[in-house]
């Protein structure tokens, strides 16, 4: 059982509220989505593991039991073309759950006209192996997010 913890602080929305059909509608995989508070801050690794993949605006981390761990900061944030964004990793380090891995503004997001709205999705998942699923609500960065059986 995998613990996924929240990267950021904000108001857990679920994917049915993302503005996106590829998130909202599940086909990247099951999790759920942070609203993000709007001030400059770090995402954060949601479980200790490696980092396979690393782009401004998302990334994955790969657990010890292999489950991987998507974080994508925003809706078509890839348009910014890294702007507004800074590495704090690198793919292939090792992180543990609540490292920093990618600076970023939610707020500037917004105001360059893109959702800041961040889903966290567990790759390769069925919705029926994730439990204690947070959909709504505060949370803070580090706050359980999902159970991954």
């Amino acid at each position: 059982m995998t613990t996924v913890t929240s990267p950021l602080t904000g108001r857990a929305i679920g994917l049915p509220a993302v503005p996106d059909p590829v998130f909202s509608g599940a086909m990247v995989g099951p999790g759920t989505a942070i609203d993000p508070v709007r001030e400059r801050t770090e995402a954060v690794a949601p479980v200790d593991g490696i980092v396979v993949s690393l782009h401004p605006h998302a990334f994955v981390v790969v657990d010890a039991d292999g489950h991987g761990v998507l974080t994508h900061l925003g809706i078509d944030t890839v348009q910014l073309n890294g702007e507004g964004f800074e590495l704090l990793a690198a793919k292939g380090d090792s992180v543990t759950r609540g490292q920093a891995v990618v600076r970023w503004d939610p707020a500037a997001v917004e105001a360059a006209g893109k959702s800041p709205v961040s889903p966290v999705i567990a790759l390769e998942a069925t919705a029926d192996s994730l439990g204690d699923l947070v959909e709504d609500g505060d949370i803070e960065r580090g706050q359980p997010l999902f159970a991954w059986s």
